[in-house]
């Protein structure tokens, strides 16, 4: 058992803290609906996914991939990597979308859903596993 944990402990601890990111994402646009009922929709999502990135971002940094950086240009270089790669995953799952339902036509809205969440789930590992949190010696 102990081997099995240290052979997966980074993709448990990715999966565990991706599982809260999209509970933060979910309560901070409840919140944000419940106390400014008015707001556009596109606002309440834009902030609800900004609160959850920066806490993918400080949680993965920290507990999954255990970055060493120190100085300031390193941590703002993986957060704007971060950042930029959750852009990409964006944009990958609504290609994924448009194809499938636009020009696959794809008639189950759901599996297609499921089927980018899981590709972008994967894009993300590996972004952050070999662009975002490398290169940085322990000091």
């Amino acid at each position: 058992m102990n081997k099995l944990w240290k052979k997966y402990k980074q993709i448990i601890a990715y999966l565990f803290w991706g599982v809260l990111t999209t509970v933060i994402d979910i309560v901070v646009a409840l919140v944000l609906y419940r106390l400014l009922p008015n707001m556009d929709v596109f606002w309440n999502t834009l902030i609800a996914w900004i609160a959850s990135v920066l806490f993918a971002f400080f949680t993965n940094r920290k507990w999954v991939f255990e970055s060493k950086a120190n100085t300031a240009k390193e941590y703002i270089s993986e957060m704007i990597s971060f950042f930029l790669g959750r852009v990409a995953s964006l944009i990958l799952e609504e290609i994924i979308l448009i194809i499938g339902v636009s020009i696959i036509s794809v008639n189950n809205f759901d599996l297609l859903k499921i089927f980018g969440q899981v590709v972008v789930i994967i894009f993300n590992y590996f972004w952050s596993k070999f662009v975002v949190f490398v290169n940085h010696k322990e000091k």
